[in-house]
């Protein structure tokens, strides 16, 4: 036996009329949704706030006791011891007194002695800057090929790459002779040592003089060691 459908009652032909007035519907709700707004209601009041007390707090004041140092010590005393001598006894150092005024005839020599003063401080006294500068033989030209020729470049320096300019002061005595060598300011050991020994290796010089008078007279040399 077959079911018949009238066609009133077959929902199939309305189908898309429901889904569009669901599409319709939902769209509004939404659009209803978005515009609706709600008023802002004032307050009255932002409410009451409370006082409430704060106590100070007291801070106590406390006041470090000055410790007092120690009192010094006594001086020691000092006892002095009397001897009482006889008036018989001998004194051997007796205290001598010669006549000491002087007349017309006395003559007085005072010259020598300052003198002799004057030229043991020249001896010893080293110049710094005097009328006559020492001088190397044949000129600074001359110094400074004999430092070049003479100057052997410390393998060890070669190998680190080490160099730079070292100042050797040294003293010029009245013989010409150079002494007292030493660095004045150095760069790196081996070329500190290089260096003093080629300024010790220097020939006599021309002594310098002050007051037509050979002295000893302080001298600084440069030498730059340049990696090559």
């Amino acid at each position: 036996m077959e079911l018949k459908k009238s066609p009133k009652a077959d929902l199939e032909n309305k189908r898309n009329i429901f889904i569009q007035i669901g599409l319709v519907i939902s769209l509004g709700l939404c659009l209803l949704a978005f515009e609706w707004t709600t008023k802002v209601e004032q307050a009255s009041s932002l409410g009451t706030m409370a006082e409430q007390e704060v106590e100070d707090e007291i801070i106590p004041i406390t006041r470090q006791e000055e410790v007092k140092p120690p009192p010094p010590p006594p001086p020691p005393k000092v006892v002095e011891v009397l001897t009482i001598v006889d008036d018989d006894t001998e004194i051997e150092d007796e205290l001598e007194i010669e006549d000491t005024e002087a007349d017309e005839e006395t003559v007085i020599d005072v010259a020598p002695v300052i003198q002799a003063e004057e030229e043991e401080e020249e001896e010893g006294q080293v110049f710094f800057i005097v009328e006559e500068m020492p001088e190397f033989p044949g000129g600074e030209l001359a110094l400074r090929k004999f430092i070049a020729n003479a100057i052997k470049y410390p393998v060890i320096a070669q190998e680190n790459g080490i160099q730079g300019k070292v100042y050797v002061n040294f003293v010029v005595d009245k013989n010409g002779k150079v002494t007292q060598a030493r660095i004045a300011r150095g760069v790196d050991t081996s070329l500190d040592k290089e260096a003093l020994r080629v300024v010790n290796s220097l020939p006599p010089w021309k002594p310098g003089k002050q007051r037509g008078k050979a002295v000893r007279v302080s001298y600084t040399v440069p030498i730059n060691f340049v990696l090559q």
